[in-house]
């Protein structure tokens, strides 16, 4: 899992431009929005879009789940690991 989560943290700072973050900066269980990492609803969705695109995954776009599933780089991990197994 640990390579999967190093792999979100490079695509969170591509996607979304963070020049003055390194992947060693993001904390794998650290909230992604808000008083975590500070991301916004516009982040999400550019987040989402490159993680469909990668990872060849379905996201809701505004389900309960899909929000768990953003909490954090270590439950997107999860989430893309359980989507590989499933297709």
């Amino acid at each position: 899992m640990h390579e999967l989560e190093v792999e979100i943290k490079s695509l969170i700072i591509e996607s979304l431009e963070l020049e003055d973050i390194s992947v060693e900066d993001i904390e794998s269980e650290e909230a992604l929005f808000g008083e975590g990492l500070g991301l916004d609803s516009i982040d999400a969705l550019e987040l989402g879009l490159a993680l469909k695109k990668k990872y060849n995954i379905k996201l809701e776009a505004s389900s309960e789940e899909s929000k768990k599933h953003f909490y954090s780089v270590a439950s997107l991990a999860a989430f893309v690991k359980e989507q590989r197994e499933i297709a």
